[in-house]
């Protein structure tokens, strides 16, 4: 199966020119949806209180708001997803009588959520049959997209994530909505991806269609979206006309006056600071690794204490750099190294036994997503217990009360984890490595789809475990955090380091143009290089 190279140029938000493409709108126009009061409750937990969500016809509208603010559950209520708890929801004018997703289709209210949608061992035809979409202007949009072959016998399993998520849409926009909303929808993308996704929305309002974005990428909302409304804490504190400035009122209303003021203020990295000594043996060591074509020679050191920045655009090996380092992939060359001792990983267990754990971008393959965050956090205390007996309880609570301390977990949904916001249930899959002394901790765009505040709580706590001697190798896809929370920043092309940089060097023009090939080694092609049409990205191995 052939999947879309990502593209080597950076996303051009500017020549989206927002205002320019709709039709004009004025307070006059009738409006698409008005939500106002809605409450949403789950038992003691309240995750929307009163919010209210305004969208005229033929505009791009984003929600914003911090993780937790309840952007996801008002999403899911307009969509049928699930039921509010109060409120009022007018679809043209009239009161919705919405109770399920198909039901909104058919009202002309179609979802793109933040996880993919596509049921893992179906092929990708019989997940189009579960929504009666038609195959036709399904592959049309596919293309458009920006994929340039599909295969729909295809399980929904063996395709990669960014891919899914053009699936997802590309499914949307064959049932022709008159309000189409999306959740992060490029959170997970490539460059050439992304770019024609925000293109197609943008086309979508020149018929009167609208759109409701939700993107925590502040140069996406500024470049595409007309006005913005802000829930905090699950209320609606403002709506904002995107205009030069806007960004910083939205800042303000999303973390409140206090915070925000604060966030902008810090100009320094964020959390504790390291001295690393650049003379000690690596935690840990990669030399020569190959996977394939996908990895083709791949050497760094992870020192102690160090937090190391991993810059790459989607697949140019990183995938399969952090399977071999985790365990889940064989190489097939090179050797790694734990403390200068050579290391053998057939399975992930055998990474944790020598004390290097993964953290995945995608939380929901590392929790069990009806179980409570305790249960979450104990897994490895269980998997440790070398016979049967008695469990060290008391040892066991401490050490997870102190991760849900120090990561600030809100634990009010004790019964199970689904119920979080996604920053806190990002939070659980690190803290889980917190509680039993993890090494060295390979985290993969932990930050994907997650508000600013949350996102610097997390770089705190990865400054934290360095000063404790914890080293943490990170991919992250925000390039602009790069300098905040490393130390150094090794840059992957093709399969290849092409570059290395101090945290004062990894500036984001120079990390994106390393990343897209166009400095030191990287502008010069290696001899087995596929052609520019060849050897398109597949699935990860």
């Amino acid at each position: 199966m052939r999947w879309a190279r990502p593209d080597r140029r950076a996303p051009d938000f500017h020549s989206l020119d927002p205002r320019a493409a709709p039709p004009p709108v004025t307070d006059s126009d009738p409006l698409l949806l008005d939500a106002s009061g809605v409450v949403k409750n789950y038992g003691a937990v309240t995750a929307l209180r009163n919010a209210s969500l305004s969208v005229r016809r033929g505009e791009v509208h984003a929600l914003m708001g911090a993780n937790g603010a309840g952007k996801s559950t008002l999403v899911k209520i307009l969509t049928g997803a699930i039921r509010p708890t109060a409120g009022h929801i007018l679809i043209r004018g009239k009161e919705s009588n919405v109770h399920s997703p198909a039901e909104a289709r058919r009202a002309g209210l179609v979802s793109v959520y933040q996880e993919p949608a596509l049921i893992p061992d179906l092929d990708v035809a019989d997940n189009l049959r579960l929504t009666q979409t038609p195959v036709e202007p399904f592959r049309a949009w596919v293309k458009e997209l920006g994929v340039d072959a599909l295969d729909l016998r295809e399980p929904a399993r063996n395709i990669p994530l960014a891919v899914l998520r053009v699936l997802d849409l590309a499914r949307a926009l064959a049932a022709e909505p008159d309000l189409l909303l999306l959740d992060e929808m490029t959170a997970a993308l490539p460059a050439n991806l992304a770019e024609r996704v925000l293109e197609v929305v943008r086309n979508q309002t020149r018929s009167g269609r609208s759109v409701i974005f939700i993107s925590h990428r502040m140069l996406e909302i500024s470049a595409l979206c007309d006005r913005a409304t802000v829930l905090r804490d699950g209320a609606t504190v403002g709506v904002v006309d995107m205009a030069p400035g806007a960004e910083e009122q939205i800042v303000e209303l999303m973390l409140g006056e206090k915070t925000g003021r604060a966030e902008r203020r810090r100009a320094t990295r964020t959390g504790e600071e390291t001295v690393v000594d650049s003379g000690a043996t690596p935690r840990l060591s990669a030399r020569n690794l190959r996977v394939g074509t996908k990895l083709r020679d791949v050497s760094f050191d992870l020192l102690p204490g160090e937090v190391l920045g991993l810059v790459a655009l989607e697949g140019q090996g990183q995938d399969e750099l952090f399977g071999v380092l985790s365990g889940s992939i064989r190489p097939s060359g090179g050797s790694v190294a734990v403390d200068g001792r050579t290391a053998r990983f057939g399975h992930p267990a055998d990474a944790i036994a020598e004390g290097v754990v993964f953290v995945p971008g995608n939380r929901v393959e590392a929790l069990c997503m009806q179980r409570s965050v305790r249960e979450n956090i104990a897994l490895p205390f269980s998997a440790r217990i070398p016979t049967w007996g008695p469990i060290r309880r008391r040892m066991e609570n401490g050490r997870i009360d102190d991760a849900i301390d120090r990561l600030q977990i809100d634990t009010r949904a004790q019964a199970e984890v689904q119920r979080l916001s996604g920053g806190n249930q990002q939070k659980v899959t690190i803290a889980r490595w917190i509680a039993t002394g993890a090494r060295a901790v390979l985290c993969f765009d932990p930050t994907r789809g997650i508000d600013v505040g949350t996102k610097r709580e997390i770089y705190r706590l990865l400054r934290e475990l360095a000063a404790r001697g914890t080293s943490v190798l990170l991919y992250t896809s925000e390039l602009d955090e790069v300098h905040l929370a490393c130390d150094r920043a090794v840059v992957i092309f093709n399969g290849r380091v092409v570059d290395t940089l101090s945290a004062a060097e990894a500036d984001e023009p120079t990390l994106v143009r390393a990343a897209y090939g166009l400095t030191g080694t990287a502008a010069r092609p290696a001899p087995d290089a596929p052609a520019a049409n060849a050897d398109p990205v597949g699935p990860p191995a």
